[in-house]
């Protein structure tokens, strides 16, 4: 019985399906009548002004007589310069991304002793509440780590004495605790999926207060809990260059629209992780790793230019690997000369490279850096010129710091909590007008059809 009624359902929702296919397409060309800016975006890429922010910039190109003219690439935090901060950390041999995050709420650096002290702070309130591992996650596991991580979110509610306090202190308190704890969030959610979804043994170590986010995530996810300095500050670099991007990037804008209700801190986080969760935002490195791994297979010699020259010319065509014609990593909506955050980390990944013996794929990396754009210019000749963006390194990263595929996006998720606090804290602060733009309807008014006529 049960398995006729599923398959009477199943039967069912492909009707409907269809139904619904069919009265949604609207025609492309409504969108210019009504001068529509289709993913808030105009004509040339650019992206509708909704919004003012002070938190961080993205720079790839200035306004000259009216005229948009590419630079290289630059992230500022608060105005500074995020190669800055990447310098100052490895000058004081530290790690960065607590001096970020710091910087990002706070909106000033800190001093060394106010810096010791928001390090403290964020390793004394990392342990998830008591309870919360076994039943939150162990309990409810998810084949997807961000999901686990959404909803690890929203459960942080239930466990919060004071969840509906929109108070400034109340609301950076709870910020603090997602931030210092998204990196515990991730690395369980993944533990319990490799114990109920892979049939592999889950680890469940203890976070360690004196450690930094990048040390902690790494001791988490490692079943020996080992990790060299090197990889330690590849992944605190990571963290450091994807904490911020800007308040039009989707999850950012997720959190101010959200936000913009007064609904609650959770609320708001939840909605941004979900955004994150999506191919054409945080997930867009592990395609970056399958085309790589499609390319690896089908080039024999990865330092024949020529070989590799031919088959990206064979997948920007649409003859090899997913049809897409996309090379995945190349492009970025603001970013034209460089994209700053893949200029760091591609100079960075020589040295783990050279630690893991794998300068053969580096050097592959690079070559795709080099030929991609050209190719891609050749057969878009009428489109702007492209750059390599962070996703194309990123990936490339984390597999040589023997980090699974499935914790790309949460990786990105625990960086990125510490913009998205900032951005819900200048919501409340200096905006306080819900987000309520406008959509042309392009459904003709229709006379009602009593059910008796209805055919």
């Amino acid at each position: 019985m049960e398995l006729l009624l599923k398959k009477k359902n199943a039967e069912l929702l492909k009707k409907f399906s269809v139904l619904s296919e069919k009265n949604s397409p609207i025609n492309p060309d409504l969108y210019e009548k009504y001068d529509v800016k289709r993913g808030l975006r105009y004509a040339n890429g650019t992206g509708v002004c909704v919004g003012l922010t002070r938190i961080g910039d993205v720079v790839g190109y200035e306004i000259v007589n009216g005229k948009k003219v590419a630079v290289p690439g630059k992230l500022l935090y608060r105005g500074y310069d995020v190669i800055d901060i990447i310098k100052d950390a490895e000058k004081h041999k530290q790690f960065g991304y607590a001096q970020c995050v710091y910087l990002l709420l706070f909106g000033e650096l800190p001093t060394q002793k106010q810096l010791d002290e928001f390090s403290g702070l964020l390793g004394s309130i990392r342990n998830l509440p008591s309870n919360f591992t076994e039943d939150m996650i162990m309990k409810a596991p998810s084949s997807d780590i961000m999901n686990k991580m959404a909803r690890g979110v929203l459960a942080s509610y239930s466990y919060d004495p004071d969840p509906e306090n929109r108070s400034l202190e109340n609301v950076l308190r709870q910020c603090l605790e997602l931030i210092s704890r998204f990196s515990s969030l991730a690395a369980y959610a993944y533990q319990a999926k490799r114990r109920f979804y892979d049939g592999k043994s889950m680890y469940i170590h203890n976070t360690k207060a004196g450690l930094s986010t990048a040390e902690n995530f790494l001791r988490l996810i490692r079943n020996d809990k080992e990790y060299t300095p090197l990889e330690a500050h590849m992944l605190d670099l990571s963290l450091i260059v994807h904490a911020e991007h800007g308040g039009g990037n989707n999850s950012s804008l997720t959190v101010h629209v959200v936000s913009s209700t007064d609904t609650d801190t959770y609320s708001a986080i939840a909605a941004a992780v979900g955004s994150l969760k999506g191919r054409r935002h945080g997930g867009a490195n592990i395609r970056v790793m399958e085309m790589m791994d499609d390319i690896k297979a089908n080039v024999k010699d990865w330092g024949d230019e020529k070989a590799v020259r031919e088959y990206l010319y064979k997948i920007a065509t649409k003859k090899a690997f997913d049809m897409t014609g996309l090379i995945y990593g190349m492009g970025h909506a603001v970013y034209t000369i460089s994209d700053p955050r893949a200029v760091i980390m591609r100079d960075k990944a020589k040295f783990l490279a050279e630690e893991k013996g794998m300068l053969d794929e580096y050097n592959l990396y690079l070559l795709i850096e080099k030929l991609a754009p050209d190719i891609l210019y050749e057969i878009h000749s009428d489109e702007k010129r492209i750059c390599t963006n962070v996703d194309f390194f990123s990936g490339f990263i984390y597999e040589m710091l023997n980090i699974p595929r499935e914790l790309f996006t949460p990786i990105f998720a625990v960086s990125r909590i510490a913009g998205w606090s900032a951005h819900r804290i200048e919501e409340m602060i200096a905006c306080g007008r819900i987000y309520r733009p406008a959509y042309q309807s392009v459904c003709e008014v229709r006379k009602f059809i009593p059910m008796e006529d209805r055919k």
